[in-house]
């Protein structure tokens, strides 16, 4: 996608929370691509405005709740917008319980068959797409981001470590086949953690807090946490592609992890240098494990 000298090409860019949005429209307007953003309120930081301020030109911000499905089509419809991406995390329990939906959205969610991210995230792609707006993957402008399979750290996983993560995958993918989660936190062989609603920082630091609460009970467990983060099985690369950011490391580093496993090509690694840097200061290992293909059915 690159712009045409007698009209340059717009992008719509659904922002949701943390810096994904801001990399998002930095590596569009690097490709030259006038940027039409849907801010939301509830989640969307106001630097949003600041940024747009700097380049007026080539980048509008307009505001919305959460649940104002038919004004985002409305907006980006009277902007000419016809491609669109999701950047940013929307919490799972804003989705599911802090929004007034629209009309158009409360017709959306009555119909689901389930009510899982993916459920509906996938409803709403149609409903753009019928309106005309292609929901592209939110990794088009990001490859290089894009985590490469080997050991990113100095250090590499040691045996147990490796054994928690080939324990750890196993659980990951099941329940991220269920659209559940995609974090788990293993110690010793055994599950302590699986991520919820409440994503995978919460979920880390969950698994930290139980394991003061083991020791201080004399538990014979090793306080030695890994985490692994995985895709889903058929993970749709436009909306909830995992990410991994410095707020994870340090998450790890206040629960007592040692070791981080994600998943090559399907995980965002947000200021990679950053990240290994803070993983390697503590001692941490930090690999992304090749994805196997889905077997035949």
């Amino acid at each position: 996608m690159s712009a045409s000298p007698a009209a340059r090409l717009r992008l719509g860019l659904i922002a949701g929370n943390g810096r994904f949005p801001f990399l998002l429209l930095d590596a569009a307007r690097a490709h030259g691509l006038d940027v039409v953003v849907a801010a939301i309120k509830e989640e969307t930081a106001t630097e949003i405005d600041t940024r747009a301020a700097r380049d007026p030109e080539h980048i509008r911000v307009h505001w919305l709740s959460l649940g104002e499905l038919s004004k985002l089509i409305d907006t980006f419809q009277r902007e000419g917008i016809t491609q669109a991406v999701m950047a940013g995390q929307v919490k799972h329990k804003q989705i599911f319980s802090a929004i007034r939906p629209d009309w158009r959205l409360a017709k959306l969610l009555l119909n689901l068959r389930t009510r899982s991210t993916d459920m509906l995230l996938g409803a709403v792609a149609r409903v753009l797409a019928d309106e005309g707006i292609e929901l592209l993957s939110s990794t088009q402008f990001l490859e290089p981001m894009l985590a490469t399979a080997g050991v990113l750290t100095a250090r590499s996983p040691d045996a147990a470590e490796r054994n928690d993560i080939g324990y750890g995958l196993d659980v990951a993918r099941g329940i991220a086949g269920f659209d559940l989660g995609q974090t788990v936190v293993i110690a010793a062989g055994a599950c302590v953690a699986v991520e919820a609603m409440e994503g995978t920082d919460a979920t880390i630091a969950r698994a930290g807090a139980l394991f003061r609460t083991m020791e201080a009970e004399a538990s014979t467990l090793a306080r030695r946490l890994t985490v692994v983060k995985v895709a889903k099985p058929k993970q749709d690369m436009r909306f909830d592609v995992p990410v991994v950011g410095l707020a994870t490391i340090e998450a790890m580093k206040a629960a007592g992890a040692t070791c981080l496993c994600v998943e090559a090509d399907r995980t965002l690694l947000f200021d990679r240098e950053a990240i290994v840097a803070a993983a390697d200061a503590a001692g941490m290992a930090i690999v992304a494990e090749p994805v196997s293909p889905p077997a035949a059915d």
